[in-house]
């Protein structure tokens, strides 16, 4: 699916890509719920994140913060904070170690509540795209504070593009378990 450009494609694609997520989380078997993921033995998995994520929590989790994020970022800089999109110490090089930081602060997180707390920041998420129009989503440094981007790209980044990834993700231990 080719990338979003204008709000009506942000939206549609955010929903669809979020229902495909929870179409694969809701046909998973028990085995593959229970099963740790472990990647170790696939060559082509050597992202931080094939060894960060051990379970679907972890993965619903890392998409709540994540909308989190942007949810903080762009309502702060709307409200006239200079809020970074990373909080403090955390840039685009280390932005690894701050997954990490939201992987341990969820650890005691139960799954059916990553699972709601992950319904309620999507919608939250796209209750705020839908408040921008195709201009202030879509044109470059419409905004001061998106920098030399947009900020849909943000959205996209968070919302479709993250969703894809989780459904790839959980496809693959899927098929590994089975």
């Amino acid at each position: 699916m080719a990338r979003p450009k204008t709000k009506q494609e942000l939206i549609e694609q955010s929903q669809v890509n979020f229902d495909k997520l929870w179409q694969v989380i809701d046909s998973m078997s028990t085995r593959a719920l229970e099963t740790e993921f472990d990647f170790d033995s696939d060559p082509k998995k050597k992202e931080a994140h094939w060894q960060r994520d051990k379970n679907l929590r972890d993965i619903l989790i890392h998409l709540y913060e994540w909308h989190q994020l942007l949810l903080n970022w762009v309502n702060g800089n709307l409200c006239g904070k200079n809020t970074p999109f990373l909080p403090p110490p955390y840039n685009w090089k280390t932005y690894g170690e701050l997954n990490i930081q939201f992987w341990d602060k969820h650890q005691s997180t139960q799954l059916q509540q990553a699972k709601k707390m992950l319904r309620q920041s999507h919608a939250e998420a796209l209750d705020l795209v839908t408040t921008f129009s195709n201009d202030e989503l879509f044109t470059k440094q419409f905004y001061d504070w998106t920098g030399t981007t947009t900020l849909g790209s943000y959205c996209v980044s968070a919302l479709p593009s993250h969703y894809d990834w989780a459904t790839k993700k959980l496809r693959a231990h899927i098929k590994q378990v089975s």
